[in-house]
């Protein structure tokens, strides 16, 4: 029997055109025209595709975010910046200051300020109804968060108001050395808001 070498050309069939090296290297070796190949690069660049849109997703989001943020500041270093806040969101904290506390029934709406460090926030509340906590009760610091916005004339235009209530540990302590507590009957009575001219 004849030994027949699997490179013969003569071993080919004749209808098929002969592969040659360069089209063997190409096509991975098999012969396939590079099914193969093309395969192995589907799933990489699927994932890279995919990588692209979750980062443009999450830059559009981070951006409308920036754009949307609420900062919070105390009213000192609020006014102390006010260039950069002037027209935006903004949460102003600080303690509701003695005697500036005025409802006004037409329209409706309260005006106060605030204060923290020396620095004084007046406030304006176009809304009937307030937190039962915030009341300007003598010889106690309510603290207060307004959400709104700065003006440029350095006045709060308020949307939201909260009052935080003196804990239950310093209540205790006021209660203890004779104070009346600023909620009860009394207290409210003395705490209620001046009527507006």
């Amino acid at each position: 029997m004849e030994n027949v070498m699997a490179d013969d050309p003569r071993n080919e069939p004749l209808d098929s055109p002969p592969v040659t090296a360069a089209a063997r290297t190409r096509s991975g070796g098999r012969g396939d025209d590079g099914v193969e190949g093309r395969k192995r690069w589907v799933g990489p660049a699927i994932a890279s595709g995919l990588a692209m849109v979750a980062a443009a997703i999450a830059g559009l989001v981070l951006t409308g975010m920036q754009d949307n943020a609420i900062y919070s500041k105390p009213v000192d270093q609020l006014l102390a910046a006010k260039a950069k806040f002037v027209g935006r969101p903004v949460r102003a904290e600080g303690n509701l200051a003695h005697g500036s506390l005025v409802k006004r029934d037409q329209p409706c709406e309260y005006r106060f300020s605030i204060t923290k460090n020396g620095a004084e926030l007046p406030v304006r509340f176009a809304q009937c109804v307030v937190p039962d906590t915030f009341r300007d009760v003598p010889d106690l610091d309510v603290g207060v968060t307004v959400e709104g916005e700065l003006q440029s004339d350095d006045t709060f235009e308020a949307t939201s108001v909260l009052a935080k209530c003196p804990s239950k540990y310093e209540m205790k302590e006021r209660k203890d050395r004779g104070e009346q507590m600023p909620h009860s009957p009394l207290a409210a009575a003395a705490g209620t808001p001046a009527e507006a001219p």
